[in-house]
This record gives C-alpha cells, sequence and structure tokens, in this order.
C-alpha cells in the first residue's frame, strides 16, 4: 500500500481511532529500533565492501575531489 493510500484510509477513521493506530505503529517503530540489526559475517562484509569499491572505482580514479591527496602518497 502506497503512503497516499494509508493517508487516505486513515481519514476514513475517526480520531480516537487513528490515534490508536498511530499508537500502535509508533510502539511497532521503537520496537523494532532497540533491536540491533542482524550482525554480518567477515565474508559478507568483505562481499559488500568489494561490491561498493567496484562501484565507486570510476570516481576514484578520475574525480579530481578525491584524487587531489594522492600527489601528498608520493
Amino acid at each position: 500500500m502506497k503512503r497516499l493510500d494509508l493517508l487516505t484510509e486513515l481519514q476514513k477513521l475517526t480520531p480516537p481511532e487513528r490515534l490508536a493506530l498511530i499508537e500502535g505503529a509508533l510502539q511497532q517503530l521503537r520496537a523494532d529500533l532497540e533491536t540491533p540489526p542482524p550482525t554480518l559475517s567477515a565474508e559478507e562484509r568483505t562481499r559488500q565492501m568489494a561490491t561498493a569499491a567496484k562501484a565507486l572505482l570510476a570516481d576514484y580514479t578520475t574525480d579530481a575531489e578525491l584524487t587531489a591527496f594522492t600527489a601528498l602518497g608520493g
């Protein structure tokens, strides 16, 4: 369901019903935020880093703002 659909459906509820629904959603959100994210294995972390590095390779080799400090490494 899209956000606009949700808002449209919320308008059909009475204010007390909307409040109860929003309070329930907030409780779920708080519980989700308190749950620590799953820990990645070292292998999975390495795979993700390699994928990110490949995606940014062109930027690292051609973007003057990113390569300016390579002259200092000499």
